[in-house]
């Protein structure tokens, strides 16, 4: 995006120029366009800006989503030049190319077109997002059958004993075209559908690849068995991992750069199985983090009473959940939020997901005795406001992490539990005194995620009201007329009715009743109904006002949470 489109923006008023500055920030960092910050940071709307664009420059303004695009004018600009520019040719008329674009001001991607094209381009404005849909609608899907064609037969044999093969030979076959082309066009397919994890899975008779898309796993295909250790080592040379080393674990990490910019890095967990090496790929797209806190799904009276805990100058706040679970996202958006320059942050991480400007992260290195105990006690001598510690896993880690609660520093931390009150049982059973807990604690979150309606093909189910009362939902509600939705299965979510996900969460507030519950050592199940009593919403009642406002299914409620019976009513038309 060139300056001059930015001086428009300030001076049609669109924007001002304090959000330009932040929104060119943001864009420099992470590889995205500032068309996509200004409305990532809520600054303004993709509607709204195109508009603006097309009033300013005369130029018509159309919906991509209703146009019949033609093969023939989809071939004629290469896909490389589409991905890069983010730009869709639409119609050709005469010796005239119609190219829908966000970004009028891109004279260099007009002027190659028509270059490569020989046709007078007329450019015509659309939404960033809708570019990108047709984009992913026509490009997005990876043809394996074609790259694994190119694969020779003959020159590739089965290995059927392991510590037979030829490390050098192996080596040779990674640097091979058609390895190379199939890798990337695997990393590449998961980039664009928005795939958490790669799972490469070598069994008996069977090498399976499989993506992790909101949440849930799919089979995107079955390579030839021969083909097995080849791609393996290839992702291990990628990551900068030994080849020969197949009896133990290993973890490394790629850094890969997009067509259009984007950085994304992936963690490599390589793991000896029966049948060979399984390697799990972590992608994490830094363009795609979201630090506003107001749009991780907290409802409206949790996101209050987690912004009161996080600026009080001191105390505990605990994020509980299992892996996968967007505790990471949680942290880093509360960090972000107490970001400021007067303000000392250290974090001690495994790994380091994401690099924040202006908070000191450290990588825990547990080989060489760098673990999050150790961290914690060098913070401590690092005159800190604000510490944050990946993972509380050990009592020692525990204990100085609660010393540092209690002498005027605001700690940050997750732990692997099921809910909110159980929280309390999985530190006491660690060995931390509960009088210490309740002098430390100020807040608990548990938190899941559910799979989003896909917003292209939702629409509205029949639940019957016996279905709807049995998961929790008031009885009340439901003869008022409790409205359930469904996504149909269309291009745009893969045929799945799901596109993203949406945190669901419950807030424990460690208010004094609760205190003195934990003092007297009382179970989970009764410091949770003791924690609803005095307002907390359960994960299954988040889930429940996620499907009343329209945002997931009764399915993934009963999936992701479980039943709330025997903690009283938890959900009803007011809360």
């Amino acid at each position: 995006m060139e300056p001059r489109l930015g001086e428009l923006l300030v001076r049609g008023g669109v924007v001002t120029r304090e959000q330009l500055s932040q929104a060119l920030a943001k864009a420099g960092e992470n590889g995205a366009s500032v068309i996509q910050e200004l409305v990532r940071s809520g600054f303004t709307t993709e509607n709204g800006l195109a508009d603006f664009l097309a009033a300013q420059f005369a130029i018509e303004r159309v919906a991509v989503d209703g146009l019949e695009i033609s093969d023939s004018v989809f071939e004629l600009v290469p896909t490389e030049l589409v991905q890069k520019h983010q730009l869709l040719p639409v119609k050709l008329m005469g010796s005239t190319l119609t190219v829908a674009t966000a970004d009028p001001t891109n004279l260099i991607a007009i002027n190659e077109i028509q270059f490569i094209t020989g046709y007078g381009v007329r450019p015509v404005l659309a939404t960033p997002s809708e570019i990108k849909k047709a984009i992913d609608r026509r490009y997005g899907k990876t043809s394996y059958d074609e790259v694994l064609k190119k694969f020779d037969d003959e020159g590739m044999e089965v290995v059927h004993d392991e510590d037979d093969i030829d490390v050098n030979e192996l080596q040779k076959e990674t640097q091979e075209a058609p390895v190379v082309t199939l890798v990337n066009a695997i990393l590449s397919d998961a980039a664009k559908r928005g795939a958490s994890d790669i799972h490469f899975e070598p069994y008996e008779k069977v090498f399976r690849i499989r993506f992790r898309t909101d949440g849930v796993l799919h089979e995107i295909m079955t390579p030839p068995q021969r083909l097995k250790n080849a791609m393996i080592s290839r992702l291990k040379v990628m990551a900068s991992l030994d080849i020969a080393e197949r009896r133990l674990t290993q973890d490394g990490r790629i850094k890969l750069k997009g067509a259009r910019g984007q950085e994304l890095d992936l963690r490599v967990s390589v793991l000896p199985t029966l049948f060979g090496e399984k390697i799990v790929m972590r992608l994490l797209d830094k363009s795609n983090l979201q630090l506003d806190m107001s749009k991780l799904g907290f409802d409206p009276k949790n996101l209050e009473d987690f912004k009161e805990a996080i600026y009080r100058p001191y105390g505990m706040i605990l994020i509980t959940g299992p892996t996968g679970s967007g505790k990471s996202t949680t942290l880093y958006s509360a960090l972000s939020d107490l970001n400021k320059p007067d303000v000392n942050i250290s974090t001690a991480e495994d790994p380091v997901e994401y690099s924040l400007m202006g908070i000191n992260q450290v990588q825990v290195r547990e080989d060489i005795g760098l673990n999050f105990a150790s961290c914690l006690r060098s913070f401590l001598r690092q005159d800190p406001d604000i510490i944050m510690v990946g993972e509380i896993r050990d009592l020692e880690t525990a204990q100085i992490a609660v010393k540092a609660a209690l002498t005027g520093h605001l700690v940050l931390s997750t732990l692997h539990t099921n809910d909110a009150p159980s929280t309390v049982d999985r530190l006491i059973n660690m060995g931390v005194e509960p009088f210490l807990l309740t002098s430390s604690i100020n807040l608990i979150v548990a938190q899941r995620l559910v799979r989003r309606i896909c917003g292209q093909c939702k629409v509205p189910v029949e639940v019957s009201p016996e279905a709807l009362i049995n998961i929790g939902v008031d009885p009340a509600e439901v003869a008022a007329g409790f409205a359930t939705f469904q996504g149909k299965g269309c291009d745009n979510c893969n045929s799945t009715g799901y596109r993203g996900r949406v945190a669901i969460y419950e807030v424990m507030v460690i208010h004094e009743a609760l205190k003195e519950h934990i003092l007297r050592g009382v179970s989970a199940a009764d410091l949770k109904r003791e924690a609803v009593k005095l307002g907390m919403s359960t994960l299954r009642a988040s889930a429940l006002r996620k499907v009343r406002e329209g945002l997931t299914t009764i399915e993934e409620t009963v999936r992701v949470t479980d039943t709330d019976r025997g903690f009283g009513s938890v959900f009803s038309m007011g809360t």
